[in-house]
């Protein structure tokens, strides 16, 4: 009997010290001066939540508020570790009724070992959407689509350069989006100069 007495005393006795690093991690999260000794109330409810103590019906967040202002010393922002203990067991004997002050702290500190804070927030990088459509080469028009071929692939200068075209008449200068139109526009002034010769050589 004596031997199972000390197996479980030795067993509290390591919750106990494992609680208390999980004590200190929390205690020191977010604030890289903190050395741990002490946790705020923003971080005492952080460890409820991460390590599931406040389960949102036995324990809420407004009842671990007011257990952290019940331990606490007037006009302190912070509590000790043996305060944190004496609040644990406030919330240990809501959280588990039925079960005595002790017992029901080493539930606790079951709760709490190994728990570190949890982090949340981080932002992914989003590729779908609206940036798919921006660069879908397939949707350009105008003179952003002459820069591209038909598998996507950019033509590099040959997209971006103006071009001259020698003909017997005049020089023109145009850029890939308007070839079409000038060389349609030089047809149409051949064919009116051809029309004018014919006229003046008809017989009168």
């Amino acid at each position: 009997m004596t031997n199972v007495v000390g197996t479980q005393q030795q067993r509290n006795v390591t919750m106990a010290s494992e609680a208390e690093k999980t004590f200190h991690r929390f205690a020191a999260f977010g604030d890289t001066a903190s050395t741990g000794a002490e946790i705020n109330n923003k971080n005492f409810a952080k460890l409820c939540k991460d390590c599931n103590i406040m389960d949102g019906k036995l324990v809420t967040s407004n009842s671990v508020d007011i257990v952290f202002s019940k331990v606490k010393d007037k006009n302190a922002r912070t509590i000790t570790f043996q305060q944190f203990q004496e609040a644990m067991k406030e919330l240990g004997q809501m959280r588990f009724k039925g079960k005595n002050p002790d017992e029901a702290l080493q539930e606790i500190f079951k709760l709490m070992e190994g728990k570190e804070p949890a982090t949340t927030g981080v932002t992914k990088p989003t590729t779908v959407g609206a940036v798919d459509r921006l660069t879908d080469t397939s949707k350009y028009t105008g003179s952003h689509k002459e820069r591209f071929d038909e598998s996507g692939k950019g033509k590099g200068l040959a997209g971006r350069e103006e071009t001259t075209e020698n003909t017997g008449y005049s020089q023109r200068t145009s850029s890939p989006s308007c070839q079409h139109w000038s060389s349609t526009s030089m047809s149409l002034e051949v064919l009116s100069r051809v029309m004018v010769l014919s006229i003046s050589w008809a017989p009168s």
